[in-house]
């Protein structure tokens, strides 16, 4: 097994969706997150349980490494990308890391770079079967496409059949070994249409996660507009 170091990044986890009809769902808008969405990460992972810990760090991490793993999180070397339940919780996050290639085990054509991108993922329970996991694996890999980065790396345990199935629905190559599989994509260089999908792709998320907060903050103070009014004609008397 991994050591725990390289754990947080390298797991594809609990991510897959079971079913491929979404078509009374809502879009799905994944947003890159940032310092400020800390807590709310520390919540969703502490909110896994034990078997979903195990696919997505690959061992069954207590409390205390999933916070330690939180804190050390490092918004301005690796991205991270989330989306949000109607109550703005987070209900999935895509963990996207930039490493060395010499420290994965990839073929020697599998990269033109210095470096690849390893790509973890979690989707809480509430979430399955929607499509998000697929979701935050398409925008990783664009996003890995603007950065300059032709490799995307994911692991998981061997055992994991549903996401070495997505994995190969992905088109990646897949290499079993020691309990676990390695898988890699090759992308696409970056265009002018994947520079402007993605940055049209978080616009359209921070608008929407602006409005639902907002709508959710004017929802909270009209409803404690009456009360406020009621102790101020109280206080008239």
């Amino acid at each position: 097994m991994a050591s725990l170091n390289r754990l947080p990044h390298g797991y594809y986890g609990n991510a897959a969706p079971q079913h491929d009809d979404h078509r009374h769902q809502s879009p799905i808008r994944v947003k890159e997150l940032s310092e400020r969405d800390r807590r709310r990460l520390l919540m969703h992972f502490l909110e896994l349980g034990e078997s979903d810990r195990l696919l997505r760090f690959g061992t069954v991490l207590p409390d205390a490494l999933v916070t330690r793993y939180v804190q050390r999180l490092d918004f301005v070397r690796d991205t991270v990308f989330g989306v949000f339940d109607a109550d703005l919780a987070l209900v999935g996050v895509g963990h996207l890391a930039y490493v060395p290639c010499d420290t994965k085990s990839l073929p020697m054509a599998a990269t033109e770079k210095e470096r690849v991108a390893e790509f973890g993922v979690s989707v809480a329970a509430s979430a399955r079967s929607l499509g998000i996991g697929s979701r935050l694996f398409e925008r990783a890999a664009i996003h890995c496409r603007n950065e300059d980065v032709d490799t995307l790396y994911m692991q998981c345990l061997a055992t994991n059949h549903t996401m070495i199935h997505i994995a190969r629905k992905a088109g990646m190559q897949i290499h079993r070994t020691h309990g676990e599989a390695d898988a890699y994509l090759k992308l696409a260089p970056a265009n002018p249409g994947s520079m402007l999908q993605e940055a049209v792709e978080q616009q359209v998320a921070v608008l929407d996660y602006t409005i639902r907060s907002n709508t959710r903050a004017a929802a909270a103070w009209l409803a404690e507009l009456p009360s406020h009014l009621g102790a101020g004609k109280e206080e008239q008397k």
